[in-house]
């Protein structure tokens, strides 16, 4: 990561998903990376999106640890115990539908809210959030996937007015959506061909790349792990 700066500490939640801890482990290969802490359901603290209150908790035991130049949240929900993604209308669950929007929107708002004030000051910062291509309304071509379409156009717009908001505070700082693509985890597992997928290590790299590419200007966009910007 050359565009942060030297010593640069970093912060994974959701590192004990594919994507997650393969960010993590290519973090602590930089040696430029002076920091990485990782957080999960397991970890001290602890954060689990299900107990919101264990953000505000995580945030505060952190504090003075920071601050943060880097921030991912590599989280997210297609199917659980509520259910699987709904191909038609008649298959609506609100179970599953606020299961979703717990995990994939307000888990990640709350993170930004509790821990984007310590991000640092006066020099680069990142605040990445792992969304998904069909969370983009103009691009939604084949329909489906009602909830986890829905909870991730929700993170988008949670992103877009906290980069405005973050920027007359932080204003070197970067809120980002990225895109990883389709990733050998288990949240893909059950759908699309083996071929379509690819290891979470390339998903990592390629995302983490695109993070050192960012500027101010660029907060509040959408990314794919490609580079390219994604329509709302």
């Amino acid at each position: 990561m050359q565009s942060l700066p030297p010593g640069y500490r970093a912060l994974v939640l959701g590192a004990s998903g594919a994507i997650g801890t393969a960010l993590a482990t290519q973090l602590r290969e930089d040696p430029n990376c002076g920091k990485v802490l990782v957080l999960g359901r397991s970890s001290t603290p602890a954060v689990d999106f299900d107990a919101p209150a264990s953000i505000a908790e995580a945030a505060h035991a952190l504090r003075s640890q920071g601050p943060w130049n880097l921030l991912l949240v590599a989280t997210g929900m297609l199917q659980g115990p509520t259910g699987t993604p709904e191909k038609r209308l008649a298959d609506l669950s609100p179970e599953h539908m606020a299961a979703s929007f717990a995990i994939n929107t307000i888990g990640p708002a709350l993170t930004m809210a509790h821990f984007a004030p310590q991000l640092a000051r006066g020099e680069r910062s990142v605040l990445a959030v792992l969304s998904a291509k069909v969370g983009s309304i103009g691009d939604n071509r084949l329909g489906g996937w009602y909830s986890y379409r829905a909870s991730k156009a929700a993170l988008n717009m949670v992103v877009k007015t906290a980069a405005i908001e973050l920027a007359r505070t932080h204003p070197l700082s970067v809120i980002a959506a990225l895109h990883p693509g389709t990733v050998e985890s288990a949240l893909s597992a059950p759908f699309r061909g083996a071929k379509a997928k690819r290891p979470a290590r390339d998903a990592a790299r390629d995302l983490l790349a695109v993070i050192d590419g960012l500027q101010p200007q660029d907060s509040g966009g959408f990314w794919a792990y490609d580079g390219q910007r994604l329509p709302w």
